[in-house]
C-alpha cells in the first residue's frame, strides 16, 4: 500500500494553494509522485541520481599555472624636503 503524505508548506505550481500537494514513491518504477488535490497538478520525478555535469574552464576555477610575470619592486617613499610639517 503506497502512503501519500502531505508536504507542510508546499505550494501548488499551478494554483498557488498552500498544503494542498501530496506526495509518495514508487521504488519500484524509481519515482517520486505529487500532486494537488485542489486542482489536480501532477509531476513525476526520477529518484535516480544523475551525474552531475563538468563545470565549464574559465580562468576563475583554474590554478595558477606559474608565477606572476611582472618583477617585484621596492618603493621607496621620501618626504617632500620643501615642507615644513612633519
Amino acid at each position: 500500500m503506497t502512503v501519500k503524505r502531505f508536504i507542510a508548506g508546499a505550494v501548488c505550481p499551478r494554483c498557488t494553494e498552500m498544503d494542498k500537494i501530496r506526495a509518495w514513491r514508487d521504488d519500484d518504477a524509481e519515482k517520486q509522485y505529487r500532486e494537488c488535490i485542489s486542482c489536480g497538478y501532477k509531476d513525476v520525478q526520477s529518484t535516480v541520481v544523475q551525474a552531475q555535469p563538468t563545470e565549464i574552464v574559465t580562468r576563475v576555477n583554474q590554478p595558477h599555472s606559474s608565477s606572476p610575470e611582472a618583477e617585484e619592486v621596492v618603493i621607496n617613499f621620501i618626504p617632500n624636503p620643501g615642507m615644513t610639517k612633519h
